[in-house]
């Protein structure tokens, strides 16, 4: 796994990396089906045909490769055979080394920032719906998702989230983190053991002014940060640790690696498509569950969830294919 790696001095555009041997170990086609699979295209840029895209994204669907997320998971009528994993080339490293190296590559020649994972509403759904948790956390309130938040002046709302220090684990390109400090959230930290994802969020950061935002190679499961964050966001990446072979080892690795990266008091929110809300919910019950087991007081505990995400009909049961939900650290 790759170790932490501290931002270079010098503020030039970095030339692209690619790494010939991820390239080999993926096809193109498995590369295009898997990241169809899991993400919407969006205005930032795609080389991608549209009409193949969808294609390939119901051939995945169909085939039963990967679950639609939704918001509910108590009337299943059928429980997952806990044996059988499921397992994606969106679990490898080699797969993102391979996907990033090329979305850089194409940043240079093209300008174009690469793929919006969970599509921009989702990304915007998360970022407003986060500042207003934190607003609430910081005058002691609880947020009521079903009513719009009154706040105070925006030099108060300002202050509010300045004093947040942010962690983006598997940050990607970086571009949540802008969105957040469009929001005012200013001491922000993304982090990706993708060297390739690090260098093309460096570089997009440098060209729209947002040269504050610290960017570090680091990887969840072994990290080498030695500080804690007020919020630690998580878009996507969960969802990749599961995909991996080992998996439901990785898994228990993340949430000892982020229990320890948010502070006290702080928040951690998880955004998936491919575990539903009370999916999640169950992986920090289940967590808790074995600190205790083990004479340790238990760390996190549920806090809110987002419930505006557009619900969509699947195999005859209505959900939504995307779920985020806030954690207390105690």
């Amino acid at each position: 796994m790759a170790g932490i790696r501290w931002p270079p001095e010098d503020s030039d555009l970095l030339p692209p990396r690619v790494p010939a041997s991820a390239t080999d170990l993926i096809s193109d086609d498995d590369r295009s089906v898997a990241a169809d699979s899991w993400s919407i295209k969006s205005e930032y840029g795609s080389t991608l045909d549209d009409e193949q895209r969808h294609v390939d994204a119901s051939e995945v669907l169909s085939s039963g490769a990967f679950r639609a997320s939704s918001d509910y998971s108590s009337d299943k009528e059928e429980e997952p055979d806990v044996c059988e994993e499921e397992t994606s080339v969106l679990g490898l490293q080699s797969y993102w080394d391979a996907t990033y190296a090329g979305d850089l590559a194409n940043f240079h020649e093209h300008g174009h920032a690469g793929e919006v994972w969970f599509g921009v509403e989702v990304v915007e759904s998360v970022v407003t719906w986060t500042k207003n948790l934190c607003i609430n956390n910081s005058q002691g309130r609880t947020l009521d998702s079903d009513v719009t938040l009154q706040c105070e002046s925006d030099d108060m709302v300002g202050k509010d989230l300045s004093s947040w220090s942010v962690l983006d684990v598997g940050t990607g390109n970086g571009l949540l983190l802008h969105e957040l400090a469009k929001l005012g959230f200013s001491h922000l930290t993304g982090t990706d053991y993708s060297e390739g994802a690090i260098d093309l969020a460096r570089n997009l950061a440098v060209r729209d002014g947002l040269t504050s935002i610290t960017f570090l190679v680091d990887d969840i499961l072994e990290t080498k940060l030695e500080r804690q964050f007020r919020l630690v966001i998580d878009k996507g990446t969960f969802d990749a640790i599961g995909l991996h072979p080992d998996g439901s080892i990785r898994r228990l690795m993340y949430w000892d690696s982020v229990s320890k990266l948010v502070v006290p008091g702080g928040i951690l929110v998880v955004t998936s498509c491919n575990n539903t809300k009370d999916e999640l919910v169950q992986e920090v019950d289940n967590y808790n569950q074995r600190r205790q087991d083990s004479g340790v007081e238990p760390v996190f505990r549920y806090l809110d969830h987002i419930r505006t995400y557009p619900t969509i009909m699947f195999a005859g049961t209505e959900g939504s294919r995307v779920s985020t939900v806030a954690f207390l650290r105690d």
